[in-house]
């Protein structure tokens, strides 16, 4: 039997197929309000990646590329693809365990935003940081951060040092992103441990997983399309994509272009862009404290910013798969906003140099569908700079450096589904391995032990996963997932008095070498319901392992303006979880709606203990002292809320579709005495209309935040509410590229804080002396060679 027909045949009952579905999008004109499903087809039944089918003619969904690798001889690009989603229809995915949060291509390009934060802080259950908006903001999902969020790019860690400092920026920017996904549940299993709130996912073609093919004429408007795998005659092509915008908030300036070029076997891509901010306008004066201090022209101060970065490369496709590779630069200098880093001129220099390699491959075997991997190698240092007396410009340079080396490697073996009789069953098992090494100096008191954050220590994490997922019927599916993992960690931190007070006992730094096993499960239940609808159950059991940053600090940090002091006797935390949900993604009324609970026992946080210290230890409980002593520790929490979107096309009205949306979202986490858990987002409330047809795009929106009242004991304060109203108008359309040079094009406006209102927000360490940015536009232009 040829290899084509068995594969075929094996194929032929696999629908349920994790990895592999192909997605079927509706054709929609402007007549009509059904709308194509989105589809989650990432290669792994962890992650079914929630790939909004493109609109280009001819270019197949991922999965059936995936599955056409073995026809590679004769494999040539379909005529035509069915039509997806106009702009602005909302994105549900219905084929994951859990609630996945989708930002497609164009709405990146109408969003902007210069941090992952910013473009995901209006999701429903997903905020941002906004320590240092436009510039450090990193994603909150249901009030949970740093060491419980995963974000990886490409599918390995994105690197950096965001989980160490709320100051630090995330090292992978919207204007060079194609898709943004927000994966919670059982699907963050597999990332690890540390990803017990979610995961966020970016995705771009810096390693193409299929070879372009340019459209031959202008007749047919063809955007440039990919196969595959093409044959050895397939002819050389060249794509190009340029994004740009200005918004008048901030007088910033981005820039990027992308380009895409493969023939034969090999397909390579290369980009580059950058972005350039001022000083961004505020509705008033920012200080709550300290209502003295000059502020220029209603403008937040030290709140400028400058990026860029570039990356290459390429992927050679082999009968049954590939092997592709990249490396990329990312640099961002940024001013850090608040009182302390304007009378310092505090700025952070960061450079990222990042390495990374997938690759798969479909094997002509028996039991083996497919082997995936992925392998990442990052270098991240940045420096803090500022003035160590904000009276003598000469003392201007470093006042502290972090750096992050980290290698990591994972590797996905999917086996081909079998009939159990009860169920069809498909399996994935992986294994993960990661080591990190991280220092934090400061040029401040050399050679103490309490130079910088903590001392150099490093961790490794080895790994193995498995998955299986069971089809009853063409309407019930079921999930089983285990992992476990092995940690070791290495540092040094001092034994520190009971009371957390210099009693004249020297402090000396003893080695440290904790290690832990962590073990997680879920189970999880997927049901087709009557109209369209389907009902999502999962149960989770994860445990996390302590992070370097909560077992070894023992040194001031500033971004926090706390004393930060580890505790190397923390033990694993555990989150037992049950989500509900029920989703429809089809007709004219779509929705997701989400209800969720977690008990955390031996909840990680800093615990302020109303001491106030300078840069060291000594100087804890001195009179005058500015920064509060924080100490990690462990206590049991409960987190609940639940999360509701959707949107109503109620009719046809000037040749397109006009229709209301509407959001809501809420999180309660309090500690089992019943006090709160500092820094949680508030109840929030939002609603809008929209229209929309094949080229034009119209929304006006607003969004609720109401006053965040349930705060901690001890250093925190209650937030007021705020209403965030944006608008936005978008235009896109296919070109003759003989008479205009691109082939599409994708111009806008977009509105932002259109009340030009005080808005802050409730989970930034800052929130008290920055306010996020006044009444805004931004306009934007894409166009596509």
């Amino acid at each position: 039997m040829s290899f084509k027909l068995r594969r075929a045949q094996r194929l032929g009952g696999a629908s349920l197929l994790l990895l592999g579905a192909a997605t079927s999008a509706l054709a929609e004109d402007k007549s009509s309000t059904e709308i194509p499903a989105v589809t989650v087809t990432a290669p792994s039944p962890i992650v079914r990646r929630a790939v909004v089918p493109t609109r280009n003619p001819g270019r197949p969904t991922r999965t059936a590329r995936a599955r056409s690798h073995q026809r590679a001889a004769d494999a040539t690009p379909a005529t035509s693809t069915p039509a997806a989603p106009q702009q602005g229809v909302l994105p549900i995915v219905t084929n994951q365990f859990a609630t996945v949060t989708v930002v497609p291509n164009e709405e990146i390009r109408r969003e902007g935003g210069g941090q992952l934060g910013d473009l995901l802080f209006s999701k429903p259950g997903i905020t941002g940081s906004s320590f240092a908006p436009g510039a450090s903001s990193r994603p909150i999902i249901r009030g949970l951060d740093v060491n419980r969020i995963g974000i990886v790019e490409n599918g390995t860690n994105a690197g950096g040092a965001s989980d160490l400092g709320e100051d630090h920026f995330v090292p992978i920017d919207p204007l060079a992103t194609n898709q943004v996904e927000v994966v919670r549940g059982p699907a963050a299993l597999r990332y690890g441990s540390t990803s017990i709130g979610g995961v966020v996912s970016a995705t771009n073609n810096r390693i193409p997983d299929a070879l372009p093919t340019c459209a031959p004429s202008f007749q047919t408007y063809g955007m440039p399309t990919k196969a595959p795998l093409a044959a050895a005659a397939t002819s050389p092509c060249v794509t190009a994509e340029t994004r740009s915008a200005f918004s008048s908030v901030d007088r910033g300036v981005e820039s990027g272009v992308l380009l895409d070029t493969g023939g034969g076997n090999f397909a390579f891509h290369a980009d580059v862009y950058g972005r350039n901010t001022t000083d961004y306008s505020i509705p008033s004066y920012p200080y709550l404290a300290d209502q003295t201090r000059p502020v220029a022209n209603g403008r937040q101060p030290n709140s400028a910013t400058r990026s860029d970065g570039a990356s290459i490369g390429g992927s050679y496709f082999f009968q049954g798969g590939y092997i592709g590779a990249a490396i990329a630069q990312n640099d961002s200098l940024y001013h850090i906003p608040g009182i302390d880093g304007a009378d310092h001129n505090t700025r952070i220099d960061a450079h990222q140099t990042k390495i990374n390699v997938k690759g798969e491959y479909h094997p002509d075997a028996t039991a083996i569908d497919v082997v995936r991997f992925w392998a990442g190698a990052t270098d991240y240092r940045h420096n803090e700079i500022g003035l160590a007396d904000p009276a003598d410009s000469n003392t201007d340079g470093v006042r502290q450096t972090f750096t992050n080396k980290e290698q990591e490697i994972r590797t996905e073996v999917q086996l081909m589904p079998f009939n159990a009789r009860f169920a069809e069953v498909t399996t994935a098992l992986g294994f993960q391995v990661g080591h990190q090494e991280l220092s934090a100096p400061s040029p401040d008191n050399p050679g103490t032990l309490f130079n910088g954050l903590w001392d150099p220590n490093n961790s490794t994490r080895v790994a193995g996963y498995a998955f299986n997922e069971f089809k009853f019927t063409d309407a019930t599916r079921a999930q089983i997932a285990g992992r476990i993992e092995h940690v070791e960690l290495h540092g040094t931190t001092p034994d520190f008095p009971a009371d957390f007070l210099p009693d004249g006992t020297p402090q000396a730094g003893i080695g440290r070498n904790p290690s832990f096993t962590p073990k997680s499960g879920s189970i999880g239940l997927l049901q087709d319901l009557p109209g369209g609808m389907v009902g999502s159950i999962t149960a989770q059991y994860v445990e996390r392992a302590p992070k370097a940053a909560e077992l070894f600090s023992r040194g001031a940090h500033d971004a926090t303006a706390t004393f930060d002091i580890g505790n190397p006797n923390l033990t694993i935390e555990t989150a037992k979880s049950v989500e509900v949900g029920l989703r429809k993604a089809t007709g004219p009324f779509r929705f997701e709606a989400t209800v969720y609970y977690t008990h955390f026992n031996n909840f990680i946080y800093r615990r302020l203990t109303g001491v106030m210290c300078d840069d060291d230890f000594a100087s804890c409980g001195t009179p005058g002292a500015e920064v509060n002593q924080a100490v990690y520790s462990q206590r049991d929490a409960n987190f609940r809320g639940g999360e509701f979107q959707s949107q109503l096309d109620v009719g046809a009205f000037q040749g397109g579709i006009w229709g209301i949306e509407n959001q809501f979202d809420v999180v309660r986490a309090t500690f089992t005495d019943g006090t709160n858990v500092p820094r949680i987002p508030p109840v929030r409330l939002g609603g809008g209309v929209f229209w929309r047809d094949d080229n034009w795009l119209m929304r006006v929106n607003l969004l609720h935040a109401f006053a965040q009242n349930n705060v901690a004991v001890i250093a925190e304060t209650p937030t007021p509410g705020y209403n965030l109203l944006k608008a936005e108008v978008s235009y896109k359309t296919k070109l003759n590229p003989n008479a205009f040079g691109a082939r599409e094009m994708l111009l806008g406006l977009v509105g932002n804080n259109l009340l030009n209102e005080n808005i802050r927000n409730s989970v930034s360490y800052t929130k008290d002396e920055v306010l996020m940015p006044g009444i805004g536009v931004r306009a934007f232009a894409n166009f596509k060679f």
